[in-house]
């Protein structure tokens, strides 16, 4: 019975890097549009991949979570340079735009932009995951602790 268990964790396990991948491919991507919309400061339309990349790395996490509570031994912590890669990235976005005294909120033509706004929903999304994620990974080892007392 363990045999036959292996085997479809072991795909899983696989199929696993390869959303890893496409979730890089994506916030690379996702990353890159929002930095040029925000220095733009409205030249570009906003790249509306909010949803579609939230989508992307809901899936992914999910995906990696079923693998955790299916008894995978080790899943490797990838996931968090999503996290830190956002927070660094909107972090750092606000302080060009501090520095500038406010230069990167306003569009030429005079209206504001939201470009920073966008990205920091994005993060917090991002970060939101990875709280929710931390807390199921704490609920599992409650209840694996509870199982070896009984």
């Amino acid at each position: 019975m363990a045999k036959k268990i292996k085997k479809p964790i072991a795909l899983e396990t696989d199929i696993n890097k390869n959303l890893y991948y496409i979730c890089i491919f994506v916030t690379i991507v996702t990353m890159a549009m929002g930095t040029i919309e925000f220095f733009s400061r409205g030249i570009f339309f906003p790249n509306r991949m909010n949803l579609f990349y939230l989508g992307v790395l809901l899936i992914y996490t999910i995906h990696k979570e079923l693998i955790r509570w299916l008894g995978q031994a080790k899943v490797e912590r990838k996931g968090e340079v999503f996290v830190y890669s956002w927070v660094v990235l909107t972090t750092l976005l606000y302080v060009v735009n501090f520095l500038s005294k406010d230069f990167y909120s306003y569009m030429p033509q005079g209206g504001p932009s939201t470009s920073l706004r966008d990205m920091s929903i994005i993060a917090l999304e991002v970060l939101a995951l990875f709280i929710l994620t931390r807390c199921l990974k704490i609920i599992k080892l409650g209840a694996k602790a509870k199982n070896i007392r009984s």
